[in-house]
């Protein structure tokens, strides 16, 4: 009975989890093409922005958050680790909801992607010394970035080739490759919760206020930015919901990689988790107020 279980696990949390960011990463470069990065040229301000609030001020806002709430050790490192993390596809459809500048959106969180295989893996080794100190695991910081890159940077770079050779089929086949990512996200969120269901009952009174918090932070930040930079309404909303949207899979993928239990998943991908369910409670009352108030 253990064997078909772990067997289960391993099926489960080794295969169809990171199979499934892969996807989800290549589905975001497929709506990818190469003007989308040189538009990036010609929208310094917006680009400029959107980097520093997302590689600089996330993850600071986030250890400041931790750090006055009291969280500590696995969960601490949990939520290093989510804001460490590059958008996703859902930034990408929120912006598109939103009536944002998805271009902008999806050419950004592609940059991210690539930039967080250097940023992430640093943050995270700091973090686990800062809070684990002697009860930290063994990290290998060249090893996690080749991962990084292996899941999210090379599916991008693989979906930009197929859009660019293979145009009429990835104009054929985006919408639904959409949505199957929706769909795994939503699976891996759902089975990352109920697998530790009672880690995430005990913590969730301090984890909970903490995601919302650092939520509306960066929303704010994103927005009142964009604002203080003279950037136009769609730009401003897009970088907003950039810095406020992390791609959940990418933290629950990781902190497994890093902690990996014979059952269920790491405690350190519990804050992605339950970030991945909060997100749509904070967000969509952002994008219904942004739209009541610009576009009448």
């Amino acid at each position: 009975m253990e064997l078909l279980e772990g067997r289960k696990n391993f099926m489960i949390i080794d295969i169809f989890l990171p199979l499934s960011l892969i996807f989800i990463m290549f589905t975001l470069g497929l709506g990818l093409t190469l003007n989308d990065f040189i538009n990036l040229v010609h929208t310094p301000k917006a680009f400029f922005v959107g980097i520093m609030n997302q590689m600089f001020l996330l993850p600071l806002v986030a250890f400041m958050i931790v750090s006055l709430m009291g969280i500590t050790k696995e969960i601490a490192v949990g939520m290093m680790i989510l804001a460490s993390c590059p958008g996703g596809v859902t930034s990408n459809i929120i912006t598109k909801l939103a009536k944002g500048d998805t271009a902008l959106s999806i050419s950004y969180t592609a940059v991210i992607s690539i930039l967080t295989i250097v940023s992430l893996p640093m943050i995270t080794g700091f973090s686990m010394k800062y809070f684990m100190g002697a009860d930290a695991p063994p990290l290998n910081l060249l090893s996690l970035g080749f991962t990084m890159f292996l899941i999210t940077a090379l599916p991008v770079g693989i979906g930009l080739s197929v859009r660019s050779k293979y145009r009429t089929f990835a104009d054929s086949f985006e919408a639904t490759a959409t949505k199957i990512s929706t769909i795994l996200f939503i699976i891996i969120i759902l089975g990352a919760l109920v697998s530790e269901w009672n880690t995430f009952i005990n913590n969730l009174l301090k984890l909970g206020p903490a995601i919302i918090l650092l939520m509306v932070v960066m929303i704010t930040i994103g927005y009142k930015s964009s604002n203080w930079f003279k950037m136009n309404n769609r730009q401003a909303v897009t970088v907003a919901i950039e810095s406020g949207i992390q791609n959940g899979t990418v933290g629950i993928t990781i902190g497994n990689l890093i902690i990996n239990p014979e059952t269920g998943l790491s405690i350190l991908s519990i804050p992605s988790g339950v970030y991945g369910i909060l997100m749509y409670f904070i967000c969509l009352p952002f994008v219904f107020w942004y739209i009541k108030n610009n576009h009448k």
